[in-house]
């Protein structure tokens, strides 16, 4: 097992820059998952590590081991890809052995390492069938397996899921889990799903448009956003966000927005007049029939079995709030809604930045 050290890593196609001065330690044995929508440079950076791609500017290091002109097959890494990538003619066994075959390992060595790895992932029953013979999940399984025989410094996964169905991907996600938890090697996942990211990794790291905009632990992300783009991205359904401006209502300050006056934590470093961003996830909008609260009206039910959605009209905005009570939400009835001041966020509205509210 080794760390990674991603420093000042640029890369350029002809005039356009694509990656702008990347800057990232991964930690011996550490699950990263790079996290961000199509065209940030997630993948860009992840074939950038396994050499697959030239690095315009900067670093890369796999130990104490700078790996900019090193070939990808002495890099002592594992990738495993979307499209899994198996030799049609082989069977399960041939295709897990393949890369020692490839080194002249022996014999003996080959066919222990083998079977280690399908017992590890459930793959004994399967070693004389061919990849047309097995499901989705089972192809994927073979190429971690083909993958974590190479005993390698650093698994690689590139959106490894995609391809698999709901059920498929939620069972897969624990399996590479628990293969990470065995292992303990350093691994580097691209995904553009949150939900894949929140539940698989140690630190996420969020890119967008070639920079990294923040990166943590997950629970850390997504109760701490640094800035109004991952407040947005990160969440399902996405935080409630409301633009308005900061007013003293008989010496508190709160959030004017069109008619709503919307209350925030008195600690907040804020100034009267100030543009925001108000933002509140939708478990912390709660939804009363009746009583006080910023009053909005149903327009949509989303019930999902652990919660409700309440897509609901308020002031003209579309905000979503969750339920966990087993209540009758009839359609274009009024409701109020009370936000849990503890869990208000405000960015700037200029900057876009999170601001501290103390």
């Amino acid at each position: 097992m080794s760390s990674v050290t991603i420093s000042k890593v640029k890369k350029n196609y002809g005039a356009i820059e694509v990656l702008h001065g990347i800057d990232l330690k991964i930690e011996d044995g550490q699950f990263v998952v790079l996290l961000g929508p199509s065209g940030c440079g997630k993948s860009t950076l992840l074939r950038m590590l396994a050499g697959l791609e030239a690095i315009t500017a900067g670093d890369i290091s796999i130990g104490n081991r700078i790996v900019n002109d090193v070939h990808p097959k002495d890099r002592n890494i594992a990738m495993v890809f979307q499209n899994y990538a198996l030799y049609a003619h082989m069977t399960v066994k041939e295709n897990i052995a393949f890369s020692m075959r490839l080194k002249k390992t022996a014999n003996s060595i080959v066919d222990e390492r083998v079977k280690w790895a399908s017992e590890i992932l459930s793959l004994e029953p399967y070693l004389e069938r061919y990849p047309k013979e097995l499901s989705g999940g089972q192809r994927q399984r073979v190429a971690m397996g083909r993958a974590i025989v190479r005993n390698p410094d650093v698994f690689l996964f590139d959106e490894p899921l995609s391809n698999l169905d709901a059920k498929l991907r939620v069972q897969m996600r624990t399996e590479i889990k628990e293969l990470h938890q065995k292992l303990k090697t350093t691994t580097v996942y691209v995904t553009h799903d949150q939900i894949e990211a929140m539940t698989m990794a140690d630190i996420v790291v969020i890119m967008r448009d070639g920079v990294i905009e923040q990166s943590g632990k997950p629970l850390d992300i997504y109760d701490k956003p640094a800035n109004l783009f991952v407040a947005q991205f990160i969440g399902s359904p996405g935080m409630n966000l409301l633009e308005g401006e900061i007013v003293l209502d008989k010496k508190s300050k709160i959030v004017k927005s069109g008619n709503l006056s919307l209350p925030i934590p008195q600690s907040s470093k804020v100034e009267v007049g100030q543009k925001v961003v108000y933002g509140i996830r939708p478990e912390h909008l709660k939804p009363k029939m009746n009583g006080q609260g910023l009053p909005a009206k149903i327009k949509v039910v989303e019930p999902t079995g652990p919660e409700t959605h309440l897509y609901l009209d308020l002031d003209g905005n579309e905000v979503c709030s969750t339920s966990r009570e087993r209540l009758e939400w009839p359609v274009d009835s009024d409701i109020n809604l009370s936000p849990v001041l503890d869990n208000v966020h405000l960015f700037d509205a200029k900057t876009k930045l999170t601001i501290d509210v103390g």
